[in-house]
């Protein structure tokens, strides 16, 4: 096997070694057994292409337009010319199967089920598009080192998705694949050394065997390295970076100190482990609780709102204490009862933040987590989670009347100040709707009344997940004049016209009540993820409200005539604490206003916090990005990348033999021209090489010693031109990488950069094309006549 065949294989290696990543993304796997099939066939047209041979960037296009059939083929064989050519529906149907994977994609939780070919396509042609930028880098142009960037863009989509703690493994896969191609292509240049550092045998036949001493070395070199990657960044704690750290980004090691919660939207990370059809088990949890009607499991709140989103502030995180504070704003004389909670999670729920009953006043976990004092929430620290997680909550189930609500003061002035902060960006239509709803209320707690009854009954809201999240500052607006949506929007919108009335207000994100099982324990599945919105009353502190409808259940107190009471009306169906909960969704439209306020409705399925992420991009948009972003990277440093490659290739010849002593002094004399045609100054062919050397350095304004190094490439060049027995000249390489520092020196910054972003000896590749074509149509023409039929003989 000749070297650059080694060389694609190789590359061929690391691509699906790199892929690995992608695999716990999807189950099953077995994608990658046709993305390595097709990668192969696109690996060997390569290697076809280079040993006919054809010029480098019809190499590359023979092997996109291979990838384009394997796929057309694979995916959309109906569609196309005789099941082999794609036209204009193979196209429009890919879009189709793109569209659809993105839909499955933003349905499934990782690891997303491979039941179409939307997914299928996006891993295999995600794959295959990185191998043909692996291949054409490290085994065309000869340059491993850059084919590491489309390598480490396939691994960071992977491992930026993947939340195992396995990531490492993938990491080392993937690095060694790329190891592997950089040893390969490395014994190839030094087979083409022969004896190296006088120290390998010769055979019998007097060929010198292969220098293995260099290989060898650099296989321990690679290997530490390797090694120092994996190992050096856990003895670094300012290393590790992620959701947490103690700058920020974070928080420090062990779990005591100070720290800082980041303002990354929960929806974003909620989306993926509970955005799908099936409603599979969350958490299970058992509760001295009585009433399973307020049984919300609080996740974290959302109390930034930027007039696109709303997301959690950045807040100060401390070690969790024994026992909780008491709530901010929530005065003795409230009734209260505290309820002791166990929560088992789902082995395969990895959520950050600890779905608690609000608000907690214990809690007993083992693990890594931190509290957040503000929004009396816990979060998982350096990876920390809920997988498999089994807890101990102690919560007080707040009891106030609507009359202490009704009566509460002012609130604080920092309070007031933090939670009714609006954009600028905020339409009008928002604030305006808010007092239209609450025109005749004469105090927050009525308007709060106002709001959710508008949203929940006489509004004419209907609950809808099909509805997209949408984002901008219009997107409220959007769903006041639609009237449609689910948890998020509702959520959303009733919080932001509260604070446009002066009533602080925030977003809980979390799980609506659960459904009782009969060993007396809750199932809490993916259909309860809800978000809600709470409001600040003096006296009680953050109070939940429940605007949308035909989910989770209308809070007591604000129920009219409510004796302020936490026991449900035995009368009153509920769709979250039912025993026996519809499994399909029912329509919302079927459900009469009243029906709406006392929670008669069936629960629909809640796509729930999972749309509110629909703000953020999905993974394979992601990759899409990335690849695209490569792609506008590479085309315009085509020509440089290029010119590089051709610099290394003429200067890393040798010419120590008479053999090859012409071709690679030519060579360097070329290379020599071209670098002064780079820096302005064009080769003239109709000169000697004597005249065309004092020509360069005349008008390049050589120093005398650069000068005589230009005037010797020349003489090497005239000696193997006009000599009977030409011999080499040792540093002529060396002499023309002198010229090139000193024309750097001599010329102007724009000169410098066009020289080495828009090289104008770049245009040798049109030549080499145009003579290309040139000598096949005339080798056409000569075979041409030979095909002729002969004329008849009389």
């Amino acid at each position: 096997m000749s070297g650059r065949a080694r060389l694609a294989l190789f590359a061929w290696a690391a691509t699906l070694m790199s892929a690995c990543a992608l695999l716990p993304l999807v189950d099953p796997a077995v994608w990658i057994l046709q993305a390595a099939v097709l990668l192969g066939i696109q690996t060997m047209v390569g290697a076809a292409a280079r040993r006919v041979p054809l010029a480098r960037p019809l190499t590359i296009a023979a092997q996109a337009l291979v990838t384009l059939i394997l796929l057309t083929v694979s995916f959309a064989r109906e569609q196309a010319f005789a099941g082999l050519i794609p036209g204009p529906e193979a196209f429009r149907h890919f879009a189709d199967v793109l569209r659809q994977g993105g839909d499955d994609i933003a349905r499934y939780a990782i690891p997303a089920p491979l039941s179409s070919d939307g997914i299928r396509l996006m891993l295999v042609g995600g794959v295959l598009v990185i191998g043909l930028a692996v291949d054409a880098l490290a085994v065309t142009f000869r340059s491993a080192a850059p084919a590491g960037l489309p390598l480490l863009a396939l691994y960071s989509v992977a491992a930026g998705l993947s939340e195992g703690s396995g990531d490492w493994v993938w990491f080392l896969i993937a690095a060694a694949g790329y190891l592997l191609m950089l040893l390969a292509e490395g014994r190839d240049r030094l087979s083409q050394w022969g004896r190296v550092f006088g120290g390998a045998p010769r055979t019998p036949g007097g060929e010198s065997a292969p220098a293995v001493a260099p290989v060898r070395t650099g296989r321990r070199i690679g290997v530490v390295a390797l090694g120092l990657a994996l190992v050096v960044p856990l003895a670094l704690p300012a290393m590790s970076g992620g959701l947490l750290d103690g700058t920020g980004a974070g928080v420090g090691n062990g779990t005591g100190g100070g720290g800082t919660i980041s303002a990354v939207n929960p929806l974003v990370s909620l989306r993926d482990s509970l955005n799908v059809d099936e409603d599979r088990q969350v958490l299970s949890l058992k509760t001295s609780s009585t009433d399973l009607s307020g049984m919300y499991l609080r996740i974290v709140s959302l109390d930034d709102f930027d007039g696109t989103t709303w997301k959690p502030s950045k807040r100060h995180i401390v070690g969790v204490p024994d026992e909780f504070p008491t709530p901010t704003g929530l005065s003795p004389d409230v009734k209260r009862t505290e309820i002791d909670t166990t929560v088992a999670a789902a082995d395969w729920y990895a959520q950050d933040w600890l779905p608690m009953p609000y608000p907690p006043s214990g809690v007993d976990i083992k693990g890594n987590w931190r509290y957040e004092p503000v929004g009396m929430t816990l979060v998982g620290d350096h990876g920390q989670n809920t997988r498999g997680a089994t807890y101990e909550v102690k919560s007080l189930d707040v009891e106030p009347t609507a009359e202490q609500l009704a009566a509460a003061p002012k609130p604080p002035s920092n309070i007031e100040r933090d939670y009714t902060r609006l954009p600028d960006s905020l339409p009008p239509v928002v604030a305006r709707t808010a007092r239209e709803v609450t025109a005749g209320s004469t105090n927050p707690y009525e308007q709060a009344v106002a709001l959710q009854d508008y949203f929940a009954v006489n509004g004419g809201f209907e609950y809808d997940t099909q509805v997209q999240a949408g984002s901008g500052s219009e997107a409220i607006a959007r769903f006041l004049k639609d009237k449609q949506g689910f948890c998020v929007h509702f959520s959303f919108a009733m919080a932001a016209m509260a604070r446009t009335l002066g009533i602080p207000a925030r977003v809980a994100v979390g799980f609506a009540p659960g459904t009782p099982q009969a060993d007396r324990s809750v199932s809490v599945g993916l259909k309860d993820a809800h978000a809600w919105p709470e409001l600040y009353f003096e006296g009680v502190g953050w109070t939940r409200f429940e605007p949308t409808p035909t989910r989770g259940s209308v809070p007591s107190y604000t129920v009219p005539d409510s004796s302020g009471s936490s026991l449900p009306d035995v009368a009153r169906p509920s769709a979250g604490t039912s025993a026996s909960p519809s499994t399909g969704p029912s329509a919302s439209e079927s459900c009469s206003a009243q029906l709406r306020k006392l929670e008669g409705c069936p629960s629909e399925s809640a796509q729930a916090v999972a749309a509110g992420g629909g703000d953020g991009p999905t993974w394979p948009q992601r990759l899409a990005w990335i690849l695209g972003g490569l792609v506008v990277l590479l085309l315009p440093l085509t020509p440089m990348l290029w010119r590089l490659r051709t610099r290394a290739v003429r200067l890393g010849g040798h010419g120590r033999t008479e053999a090859d002593v012409v071709p690679h002094t030519l060579t360097v004399w070329q290379e020599l021209t071209d670098t002064a045609w780079d820096f302005g100054i064009p080769p003239d062919e109709s000169q000697t090489p004597r005249r065309a050397a004092a020509r360069i350095v005349a008008l390049g304004h050589l120093d005398p010693a650069t000068g005589a190094a230009v005037h010797r490439v020349a003489d090497a060049v005239e000696q193997v031109l006009y000599a009977p027995r030409p011999h080499p000249t040792a540093g002529l390489a060396e002499d023309v990488r002198r010229v090139h520092v000193a024309l750097r020196g001599t010329t102007s910054r724009r000169t410098r950069v066009r020289a080495l972003v828009a090289p104008r000896s770049a245009v040798r590749v049109v030549w080499s094309a145009s003579e290309w074509w040139t000598a096949t149509k005339t080798r056409a023409s000569t075979v041409r006549p030979t095909l002729r039929r002969p004329g008849r003989q009389t």
